[in-house]
């Protein structure tokens, strides 16, 4: 019925704002990769006030996700990877646990805009309050280290799912695009330690960044659904970062869910220089203890290739494609969002997080019911979440 609907819209004609606006709000939202903390550690940068894309390259705050009637976001401790020993483990730590100080700092000064949320009924309790429900998220399990008992620590300060890796392998296990290679063949020795304990306290598996063998280890480890928090379609845009068809499958069949990102190389194909340009720049960091200069300096470099590749940009269709693929591949249950917003996320028609009504437009147009978009903005991946502990 999916592939015949935008036909019949397009007779019918273009679905006037106002029933968009109205479905929208309706329905709960719900993002599961936003790296706001990243703009969080930022001298005078102040979440609960509004900012402006073009001006600060702030993508996220309090008052643009009720703009946007964004009920509920994953606010992702990010780390980046650095060296594989003690020091950078113990820096890991301590970058992470200021991440989630300075997210529990932020709602304790703004309780009125925002609530921690922990479960799926948090989501809809906080949703129904009128306010923004915050969940954590770990990208990268660098954080971790050696050190199995931090799950525990990382899972009582309100973490939910942990990106097993990021863009170079941990003590976890193999990354998929680690400049050297893999060295363990999938889940290193300590990984297949940390998935159990994962499943013990109830913090989702995310198989997003992870090594094709890392997946499949996890997949088999795992007694909880696995989710990918920020992935996209292999088979639309060729790159190891993305779910070829029979891992998205092998989510399914587990009752996972593929959350598909705005990141515009991962949602369309660009070209070899610019591909070469944005992996030089996500490489710059890795193996390296981040410095403020180092960080600006990237961040300059980044700035420069956007501009540069500005019209390669991929747009709303190019998500919504994407989103068709898994749609077709695994049915309506198996699919969400997790924008990558603040962490590189960002399509022509939708910028930043006041803009997302335009994505739930684009899916009306092709000829989702709202029961179905309710599913790919939240529902799908709460009810994972409610799975997510298993003994």
């Amino acid at each position: 019925m999916i592939l015949l609907l935008p036909l019949l819209l397009a007779l019918a004609g273009p679905v006037p704002p106002k029933k968009v606006h109205k479905l929208h709000q309706r329905i709960l939202t719900l993002d599961t990769h936003a790296d706001a903390p990243i703009m969080m550690q930022k001298e005078g940068f102040d979440v609960g006030k509004t900012h402006d894309t073009q001006r600060d390259q702030s993508q996220i705050d309090f008052p643009r996700m009720k703009e946007g009637g964004m009920d509920a976001m994953f606010f992702a401790v990010y780390t980046s990877q650095g060296p594989r020993t003690p020091e950078g483990h113990a820096e890991a730590k301590r970058n992470a646990l200021n991440q989630f100080r300075l997210i529990h700092e932020a709602l304790k000064k703004y309780p009125d805009q925002a609530e921690l949320a922990t479960t799926p009924d948090d989501a809809y309790r906080i949703q129904k309050a009128g306010k923004r429900a915050v969940f954590i998220g770990m990208e990268n399990g660098y954080p971790v280290g050696d050190d199995l008992s931090l799950l525990k620590t990382y899972y009582d300060l309100g973490c939910r799912y942990i990106t097993l890796t990021h863009f170079a392998n941990n003590l976890i296990g193999d990354s998929s695009t680690d400049p050297d290679g893999p060295i363990y063949g999938g889940l290193s020795d300590f990984g297949k330690k940390v998935v159990p304990e994962m499943n013990r306290l109830g913090i989702l598996i995310d198989v997003s960044h992870v090594a094709d063998s890392t997946f499949y280890d996890a997949l088999a480890l795992s007694k909880a659904p696995v989710i990918a928090s920020h992935s996209n379609c292999r088979a639309l845009c060729d790159f190891p970062r993305n779910m070829t068809d029979d891992m998205i499958k092998a989510i399914a069949a587990k009752g996972g869910v593929v959350q598909v990102n705005f990141v515009s190389d991962y949602l369309k194909k660009p070209s070899d220089a610019h591909r070469t340009a944005k992996t030089k720049i996500r490489m710059a960091r890795v193996g390296k203890v981040m410095t403020p200069e180092l960080e600006t300096r990237i961040a300059a470099q980044s700035d420069s290739v956007s501009k540069v590749y500005a019209s390669e940009r991929a747009s709303l269709s190019d998500i919504v494609a994407h989103i068709d693929h898994i749609v077709k591949l695994v049915g309506i249950d198996h699919v969400g969002i997790g924008s990558d917003f603040d962490g590189g996320g960002g399509v022509i028609g939708l910028e930043d997080v006041s803009q997302i009504e335009n994505l739930t437009a684009a899916l009306v147009e092709r000829g989702y019911s709202e029961a179905d978009i309710a599913k790919i903005w939240g529902g799908n991946l709460l009810r994972v979440l409610g799975k997510a502990k298993v003994e």
